[in-house]
């Protein structure tokens, strides 16, 4: 089938080969981002696997161009439907945008509760939607092509689909730099961050997946096929990262980074003076509220109720129009100042929902 006829084919290759199912994301043109065709059909194949003998593990991946083209090729996943989130967000008072949170959470939290191995491969570009569906798995291998991050706060919304929950355990505060910075991890970062389990070259994966299939255990095979990660870049600016970002306020935050005279502070405050003030508040303390949580159901819980309201905020839909559709990079943000957005403005968006509204697991 010609690039031509894509929209025939499904955009989840969902299917059972040997001792394993297989979810392949097949979005090529858009890097792979999550539909809610996709996320339903996720989550279906993971039911019906659930209590089928056949499926000793589960391997999601990317489906690669059959033309080869490397355009096509390049990200694991690049996040969520931004577009039908920002449509919903203008014509339909969210609705849309809230059943694509609603479900997608069932997806990351079935993921994260799956009783069998689970396997992502994270070849290539792996943000947002795409970090929700990789780190609930038992196994996560990067490459030396991984690119992860989580750049919601720069389009006005926050590191969801897990992201509290990930971020805020990660060492040494890098969860809050990279909640408020949207910085790039590659694959080596990954391993050092602890966001990825294993470290393969992409040229390794078909051999890795092809013994997965034929029944090899997992941890068996990874363990065996893995090699020594390059030196995290990273790494160097960890103490850094541990002492500017040892706050949960903003406000501190930014006056660590004002007296900090390095290439690396002054950078990374004119990285976070460009992103969304209300969802840089939004990320600390989600993050924050995260480690004192249960459960990763409470989290996610607690994730739908921001999402629901952030979705409606000036930010998101003006944070899409700079980034994405207008691409000046520009946006307008409202209130434009951290010292304009109140505490009483964040606990608002963190309440309770209407009992029938809120989210629940599978």
């Amino acid at each position: 089938m010609s690039l031509d006829d894509a929209s025939a084919t499904p955009e989840v290759l969902v299917r059972v080969e040997g001792g394993a199912g297989l979810l392949s994301l097949n979005r090529p043109r858009a890097i792979h981002a999550l539909t809610l065709d996709m996320v339903r059909a996720m989550t279906g194949a993971l039911l019906d696997w659930r209590g089928d003998d056949r499926v000793q593990a589960v391997l999601i991946d990317h489906a690669v161009d059959a033309g080869g083209d490397p355009k096509l090729s390049r990200g694991f996943c690049s996040g969520g439907d931004i577009s039908l989130l920002r449509h919903s967000a203008l014509h339909d008072g969210g609705a849309a945008g809230r059943r694509f949170f609603f479900d997608e959470y069932r997806l990351n939290h079935l993921l994260f509760t799956y009783p069998k191995p689970v396997v992502a491969f994270m070849d290539g570009i792996t943000m947002g939607g795409g970090v929700g569906i990789s780190q609930p798995a038992r196994l996560r291998v990067a490459t030396q092509n991984t690119r992860l991050a989580m750049p919601e706060s720069g389009i006005g919304l926050f590191p969801d689909v897990g992201g509290g929950w990930y971020l805020s355990r990660l060492a040494g505060r890098l969860g809050q730099y990279l909640a408020l910075t949207g910085a790039r991890l590659d694959g080596a970062e990954c391993v050092w961050a602890g966001l990825a389990s294993h470290y393969l070259p992409a040229a390794a994966l078909p051999q890795a997946k092809a013994r997965m299939i034929a029944g090899e255990a997992p941890d068996a095979v990874l363990d065996e096929m893995a090699t020594p990660a390059p030196e995290a870049t990273i790494a160097a600016h960890a103490d850094a990262i541990a002492r500017l970002f040892a706050s949960d306020r903003l406000e501190d935050i930014l006056a660590a980074l004002e007296a900090d005279d390095s290439d690396f502070a002054q950078t990374t405050l004119a990285t976070i003076r460009t992103k969304s003030p209300t969802t840089c508040k939004v990320s600390l303390r989600q993050l924050a509220t995260s480690r004192t949580l249960p459960d990763f159901a409470a989290n996610m819980a607690m994730e739908y109720r921001i999402g629901a309201r952030v979705l409606m905020l000036p930010d998101f839909a003006e944070g899409v129009r700079a980034v994405i559709i207008d691409k000046d990079n520009a946006p307008q943000w409202s209130p434009a100042l951290p010292d304009t957005v109140t505490d009483r403005m964040i606990a608002d968006i963190f309440a309770p929902l209407p009992a029938l509204e809120e989210w629940s697991p599978l």
